[in-house]
């Protein structure tokens, strides 16, 4: 394969981003906290570099650049899609699913494979809910509790609990990183499940093998009462059903949502305002990463405009000469930034357009390219000592990040996956196998 021409472009207009990231790294590496400074301000800040830069274009010209890539539709439709997987998880919570969800597992936690359950747990509930932070914050309280009924390493527990979060943060229909890879790549969602299905599940099970060799000669189970109640399980798992299935994710989450309100009202869990309520507050906490998407959709475009993207492609593809360079290529460029940033969702984003065009020069499937995207960034994510992940369950069980790290076995292994799935071309589609349009379609999610 020839290797594509492009325009040399101009490096110096990539400077706004690297604003962006010496903000965002310096904070963390003064306060010893990487969510110090609010990601918002430190974009916000690169975006004023982006419109005052360039003195040969006009600056209504400028705004009117940035305002168009924050509007794209992909932006919006993306917006719109991360307002209703908060307003579903937030019901469903309501509900009482989450505490259902784990007490069924706990309930049927063999007495000599603690670990590999509470793997097991953390995996469907992290597919479930779509978000590993709040996966870890369900699950980490209840492994402190495990560690100090049965004397096992709390860093080993800890670690299958950030293995089982990080499993679902790269799969599940509705996780923030799986919206952004299939969004930027323009594919469905059910079409990059089933490619990153194959690349991450042999992970996922020999993960699970793993843990269950290291704990073989332990026993001991969790004591008191479980109670839990299937029904309030049902809405995770129609909302997991039925995305698998390649329904409209739009639909999916309304359906959801509506799905989980029924339950809740049945129940009595809340009343017509308290489920309006519960809405509210889910959008509400989505606010942030659907305003970073804007910002950063504005300053990509700026920075496009300026010539940034150009140089990029040019300096990358110097350096490309096949698809699985190219493969290569997507999975580093998204490392760099997920260690950079410390968040998987905002590297990928950040990346998003310039792989876009990456895998288009050098004949990329969109599908491979959003899975190499989400599985590279969720890999780094899951291992990172500073990442929320690690931070939030450490926090809970009042140990050093650093010691969870070794028993971080899923994020690597994932990443041990992705490398052989870029090195071996797999999985392999059939003759004729195209993938779907429909993300193509600004109508369509």
């Amino acid at each position: 394969m020839s290797t594509p021409e492009f325009k040399k472009g101009n490096a110096f207009a990539l400077f706004p981003f690297i604003v962006f990231l010496l903000l965002f790294i310096g904070s963390g590496l003064i306060n010893g906290d990487f969510y110090k400074l609010p990601v918002l301000v430190a974009v916000f800040i690169a975006v004023l570099f982006a419109l005052f830069m360039n003195r040969k274009m006009a600056f209504k010209d400028k705004l009117d650049h940035m305002t168009k890539g924050a509007g794209h539709p992909n932006i919006m439709l993306m917006v719109i899609i991360y307002l209703l997987a908060g307003a579903f998880a937030a019901v469903a919570e309501g509900v009482g699913a989450v505490e259902s969800t784990v007490n069924l597992g706990l309930t049927f936690l063999p007495q000599n494979m603690l670990i590999v359950g509470l793997f097991v747990i953390g995996c469907f509930i992290s597919i479930s809910m779509g978000t590993s932070v709040g996966t870890v914050v369900a699950l980490a309280p209840i492994g402190v509790g495990l560690a100090d009924q049965t004397g096992m390493s709390t860093a080993l527990i800890m670690g299958a609990i950030i293995s089982g979060a990080m499993f679902g943060d790269n799969l599940s229909m509705i996780s923030d990183t799986t919206i952004a890879a299939v969004r930027t790549q323009a594919v469905k969602m059910s079409d990059k499940f089933k490619v990153n299905v194959y690349i991450a599940l042999p992970a996922a099970i020999i993960t699970a093998v793993i843990f269950g060799i290291m704990t073989l000669n332990t026993s001991g189970g969790v004591s008191g009462e479980h109670p839990y109640d299937l029904v309030k399980v049902l809405p995770y798992l129609a909302v997991l059903i039925f995305a698998v299935a390649g329904v409209n994710v739009i639909y999916v989450l309304i359906g959801g949502t509506i799905f989980a309100g029924i339950v809740g009202l049945f129940y009595g869990k809340f009343d017509g305002m308290g489920f309006l309520n519960l809405l509210g507050d889910g959008m509400a906490g989505m606010q942030e990463l659907s305003l970073l998407s804007i910002l950063l959709g504005g300053l990509v475009e700026l920075i496009r405009v300026n010539g940034g993207i150009d140089y990029l492609l040019n300096m990358i593809s110097s350096r490309i000469k096949s698809r699985k360079g190219a493969e290569a290529g997507i999975a580093g460029l998204v490392s760099v930034f997920d260690i950079s940033t410390a968040n998987n969702t905002i590297s990928i984003i950040s990346v998003g357009s310039l792989v876009k065009q990456i895998s288009e020069r050098f004949g990329v499937d969109p599908r491979r390219a959003a899975s190499v995207l989400d599985i590279f960034a969720s890999t780094f994510q899951g291992i990172l000592p500073y990442g929320a992940q690690l931070l939030a369950v450490a926090g809970v069980a009042s140990i050093s990040p650093v010691s969870i790290m070794p028993y971080c076995i899923y994020p690597v292994l994932l990443g041990v996956a992705g490398v052989i799935a870029i090195a071996t071309g797999f999985p392999r589609f059939s003759t004729g196998s195209k993938p779907s349009e429909e993300t193509n379609q600004t109508t369509e999610a």
